[in-house]
């Protein structure tokens, strides 16, 4: 038996190990324990980090700990210098920040706390927000907002705000965003008579077809890789444009429920099926380079359509592409027609650590961040995502070329969406994935029973979490 020195309040403890000592995990914070032979089990509490400790004074000489996930080279110049020129303005805040830090490392850290701690994160995994939220892992920023005067309906778009907060709780910022967009060969277009990108499904699938060229168990041109494992034609972007509601206003799953759901995974197996079928696009699939280098298959001509983020564009230019590429919104279902020029927004979020003595230091290297309009197109013209402010994004200053055009309205469209946030962070799109996966490769005859198995596992999940 043990004698519980119990942090938080809460029912659900997990057990395990950290850094070679036991542990319980209650909803995703450590509780540490001392074992005590013949002792019944017993918990006390002494407190909980939810509420903010912003009692320091942020004009008085501080050290704050900044723990970030980027890590090339060009990346951390980029952030380097916002930092840099954040110290220039608060000479009293000496930041120390730290790159190349995920997810995994900011939660542990979040739990234990200790010297070496961060005091601001930022995170590349939107769907985390939920965990981050509910379990008081980051403090709340409504009122860090309220002192500062900031309204945040006039200073970030709706997907952004929607994504960087948990049933009502703001525990992050926006810190730049990726939006989702048709790549396209001009050329090939041009080649196989279609004079405009599609908008909808229906076109989509018919262009797909056209510009496919097939050459016995392979093809010379492919129109589109409709395949989950196609790069970035996951379940995610199919869903975006959809309008998939994956939970009710109760938060439960409703995958089953939802019919725009169904008619994603169909129309998405019909792609699969006009352009093929699974098993030879997937071969197809295995002579495709590298998502990130110069032999991605959208650079080479394999294909001639690509679901991509605003990053392409700069990486097709630099492989040196042959053809003259175009981008557009993506396609939407034809009964929604009226929702073209909407995408799918995720991006990097931040926000400041609830076991940190220094909030209010943390609290202005965050608002510098994501408020400040030169910091915010710096740093989207230095990494080339899109900015997530209106000033930002209408900013002389941005680097506005035609690709970076076609993302900035997308960002802005009142029909982008985001994945929601869940507290077991993404665990739910795993399992619809998995059904995706079966579903296109034949496995899944019966889809309502397995959006409705999908359904029951995710909620399972989901209780167990909390």
């Amino acid at each position: 038996m043990c004698t519980l020195i119990c942090r938080v309040c809460q029912a659900t403890f997990q057990f395990g190990y950290l850094g070679g000592h036991p542990w319980l995990e209650c909803t995703g914070r450590a509780c540490w324990w001392r074992p005590s032979p013949g002792v019944a089990l017993t918990a006390a509490c002494t407190g909980t980090p939810s509420a903010p400790k912003a009692e320091d004074d942020p004009t008085k000489d501080v050290t704050i700990t900044f723990w970030h996930g980027w890590s090339a080279p060009g990346e951390l110049a980029a952030i380097t210098a916002n930092v840099e020129a954040f110290q220039r303005k608060h000479p009293n805040i000496h930041v120390k920040a730290v790159g190349n830090i995920d997810d995994d490392k900011i939660k542990q850290a979040l739990r234990t706390g200790g010297s070496d701690a961060p005091d601001v994160v930022s995170s590349f995994t939107t769907t985390n927000v939920g965990a981050f939220c509910s379990t008081n892992a980051l403090v709340d920023l409504t009122p860090f907002l309220a002192k500062s005067g900031i309204d945040l309906d006039k200073t970030f778009p709706a997907p952004m705000r929607n994504y960087t907060q948990y049933r009502g709780k703001r525990c992050t910022l926006p810190l730049l965003a990726d939006a989702y967009g048709l790549y396209y060969n001009k050329d090939a277009f041009k080649a196989a008579g279609i004079t405009a990108p599609p908008k909808t499904f229906s076109e989509f699938e018919a262009d797909a077809q056209k510009l496919t060229k097939s050459t016995g168990d392979t093809y010379s041109q492919l129109g589109f890789m409709p395949n989950y494992h196609g790069y970035e034609s996951g379940l995610e972007q199919y869903g975006f444009q959809f309008g998939a509601r994956y939970f009710d206003d109760q938060g439960k799953a409703n995958a089953s429920r939802d019919p725009n759901v169904g008619k994603m995974f169909q129309t998405q197996k019909r792609l699969v099926d006009a352009l093929g079928g699974y098993a030879k696009l997937e071969r197809f699939r295995t002579t495709f380079g590298d998502e990130f280098g110069a032999k991605n298959p959208f650079h080479t001509g394999q294909v001639a359509m690509a679901f991509d983020g605003e990053w392409r564009a700069n990486m097709a230019a630099e492989a040196g592409v042959t053809f003259e590429v175009g981008v557009a919104p993506l396609p939407v279902p034809d009964d929604q027609a009226d929702a073209y020029g909407r995408g799918g927004l995720a991006g990097t979020v931040i926000g400041v650590s609830s076991r940190s003595e220094k909030q209010n230091a943390a609290w202005e290297l965050t608002k510098y961040l994501t408020t400040d309009t030169d910091a915010v197109v710096g740093f989207a013209n230095a990494i080339h995502n899109v900015p997530s402010t209106f000033a930002a994004l209408n900013s002389p200053n941005l680097a506005k070329d035609p690709a970076m055009a076609v993302f900035i309205g997308i960002a802005q469209d009142q029909h982008s969406i985001s994945p929601p946030a869940t507290p077991n962070g993404g665990a739910y799109l795993l399992t619809l994935k998995d059904v995706g996966y079966r579903y296109e490769s034949g496995q899944i005859a019966d889809l309502p029973a397995a959006l409705q198995a999908a359904d029951a596992q995710i909620d399972k999940d989901l209780a167990q979490s909390r």
